[in-house]
Formats: structure tokens, C-alpha cells, sequence
């Protein structure tokens, strides 16, 4: 029997499912017996899952995502590309989420999110759950911190790991218990509402600590060399990327040199019931 604290299939909205998280969130819902919709900007590359329906509709398409979201419940919504107009695409989202009547949104934000946050897109994710709030829906935010599954993308060609990080520390976090958590939140929805939770992993590592952890597990020499800021900005500036962009990789660095991701939360095992998964056995299960 379906309660009021248990979304109906056709009730909860999945965006994002074409998508590394997104994904791993629609198959664990598909997995608890659950069939959601799931919106999407490319149907076409959306996973089949048992008795899921897909439809089309992009964050700044108004009018095809009132059609998508018409008789949801509850939506979880994952950050839109990197892009610099993303707030704008955040808060069109948000405007026809809550013009669809739609009761509860679970939004991926961002480990500190602030209006000064050292990482740039931090700002991006304070700005977007500020209009959530200001919505009148009822939310949930999940602050992830940074992606464990990222972190072996941050070494060089050369084995080494550059940026203005210092000797501060970042508690990674693995997607699949974001996904986990994430799973949790979306099955019960109503008993999360208001709820902000800091998603991390086990344990704050310095860099130094995470290029140990590959060399070990990759079976490779992986070192960390600490840049100026000025440093980083040069050996990046070949990449021909805006400058937003460049201030948003660098800013990554920075924001863990000023301590910002540091700090160990107990959302994932408390929300999962397994414990948060360390950098190294994140590493190991993409190897295999």
C-alpha cells in the first residue's frame, strides 16, 4: 500500500539519468521496486529500466518540463552542466517544478555552499537552493563534496597532481553512496523534508594523502606538486577554456587549501546503513 511518505512510480521524477549520478539514482530506485519518470534531454541515451517511462525536457525548456512533470510529487534535480549561465537554467527548473505543482525537490548542491565560497561553483549551488527555498516547495538538499571517482582525473600524463591546494584536506565522497543516499531520500520523501545533509566520505585526505592512495591501488607512482595560484592559472590557460571556467578549476584547489572541504559527516551511513566508502576502494571498483 502506497502512505503519503512513499512517492507512487509515476509520482517521482528523475533528471539527470543520462548521466553519471542521475543513472546510478534511477537504477537504484528501479531497483527497490520502483518505476520513475525520468526527464531527460536526450531520451534517446536514457537507461531502460523496467516499466520507467522517459520524457523530454530540458532545465530551460518551460513548457516541455510542465509536460513532464505533470502529476509528479517529488523531482530530484541534479546540477545542469558546467556552463555560465547555469544558475538561470537552475532557477527556470525551479520556477516550473513549483508551477507544476509539484510538492518536494531533492537537489545535488554542494559541500559549503556560500555566497563567498572559495570554489566558485559553490556560489552557483548557495544561489540555486536559495530560490528553492524561496519557492514555497518543500526540499531536501544533499552538499556533496568532492567526487572520489574524479580524483584519479586530477593526476598528469606524468603521474603528478598539480594545484594550489596546500596541506588541505577534501573528504571524498563516491557517487554510487551519494546514489545510495540519494535512493533513500527519494523513497521517503517526506520524512527529509528541510533536511540539508553533507555528503563525504570516510575520511578528509590532503592531496599528498590521495596521490598515496593511487600510487598503491593503481600500482603507479602518483605524487602531489603543490602550485601558486599564479602557477595554476598558467599551466591551465592552454586549455583555451573561459575564464569561468578556468576560476572554477582552480578555485577547486584553492577551497580545499582554505579548509573549506574538510569535515567528515555521518549522512551517508546513516542515511545508506553501510558505511561511506574510502578513496581506495573507489578507485579499485572503476579499475575492475
Amino acid at each position: 500500500m502506497t502512505t503519503m511518505t512513499e512517492p507512487t512510480d509515476s509520482s517521482l521524477v528523475v533528471t539527470g539519468a543520462t548521466g553519471r549520478l542521475g543513472g546510478r539514482v534511477a537504477r537504484r530506485l528501479a531497483e527497490r521496486g520502483l518505476a520513475p519518470r525520468l526527464l531527460v534531454r536526450s531520451p534517446e541515451r536514457a537507461p531502460a529500466l523496467p516499466g520507467a517511462t522517459v520524457v523530454r525536457g530540458g532545465y530551460g525548456d518551460h513548457d516541455a518540463v510542465l509536460r513532464g512533470l505533470s502529476g509528479a510529487q517529488t523531482v530530484f534535480m541534479v546540477s545542469a552542466s558546467e556552463t555560465a549561465d547555469r544558475v538561470s537554467q537552475h532557477k527556470a527548473f525551479v520556477d516550473a517544478v513549483a508551477e507544476a505543482g509539484v510538492r518536494h525537490l531533492v537537489y545535488v548542491s554542494f559541500f559549503g555552499a556560500a555566497p563567498d565560497a572559495v570554489f566558485t561553483l559553490a556560489r552557483d549551488h548557495f544561489h540555486t537552493e536559495e530560490h528553492i527555498r524561496a519557492s514555497g516547495l518543500a526540499y531536501t538538499f544533499l552538499r556533496d563534496n568532492i567526487y572520489a571517482d574524479f580524483v584519479p582525473g586530477l593526476v598528469g600524463e606524468d603521474g603528478v597532481i598539480r594545484g594550489p591546494a596546500g596541506q588541505g584536506r577534501a573528504a571524498f565522497v563516491g557517487q554510487d553512496d551519494i546514489a545510495d543516499a540519494t535512493a533513500a531520500v527519494l523513497t521517503r520523501p517526506a520524512d527529509h523534508a528541510g533536511r540539508t545533509y553533507d555528503l563525504t566520505g570516510p575520511e578528509s585526505l590532503t592531496l599528498d594523502a590521495a596521490a598515496a592512495i593511487l600510487s598503491e591501488v593503481q600500482g603507479r607512482t602518483v605524487t602531489y606538486r603543490p602550485e601558486t595560484v599564479e602557477e595554476a592559472y598558467a599551466s591551465r590557460a592552454s586549455y583555451g577554456a573561459p575564464q569561468w571556467q578556468l576560476d572554477a578549476w582552480v578555485s577547486t584547489y584553492t577551497a580545499i587549501a582554505a579548509g573549506q572541504l574538510d569535515g567528515v559527516s555521518d549522512a551517508v551511513p546513516r542515511l545508506t546503513g553501510h558505511p561511506a566508502t574510502p578513496l581506495a576502494d573507489v578507485v579499485r571498483a572503476h579499475q575492475g
